[in-house]
């Protein structure tokens, strides 16, 4: 849900107030206004559930932390894959998502820093 929560944000804020560019030989419509969006929508979101369920708050308002900022890492690295065989989307089963990989990516990387997170935290 945070991954997912991180990409709305950001694509919702970088749409409407986006002007700085990260990075657009590998992804050129990502903003730093994005990220940051996305980052503060994904913390909100995770400490949101978190609160639903009666969990740690700091806890997992760290982990949206890391998801969020690791996530974007994943995104780039899809875009990078994709850039190098001119393939827009990683699959059509998801139409308009740019296929499994591009809803997927941003966990592939952030998985180990949230496992690593959990192991310090706990």
């Amino acid at each position: 849900v945070v991954v997912w929560a991180n990409d709305v944000f950001a694509y919702l804020v970088g749409c409407s107030i986006g002007r700085h560019r990260m990075c657009e030989r590998i992804s050129p419509l990502k903003s730093w206004e994005g990220f940051v969006g996305g980052v503060v929508g994904a913390v909100a979101v995770g400490v949101g559930v978190a609160w639903l369920l009666g969990a740690d708050l700091w806890l997992w308002g760290g982990v949206s932390l890391i998801v969020a900022v690791t996530g974007v890492a994943g995104d780039f690295v899809e875009s990078m894959f994709k850039r190098s065989v001119d393939m827009k989307d990683s699959g059509a089963m998801l139409p308009g998502h740019g296929g499994w990989l591009d809803r997927f990516d941003a966990l592939l990387i952030s998985s180990p820093f949230v496992f690593a997170y959990l192991l310090i935290m706990s």
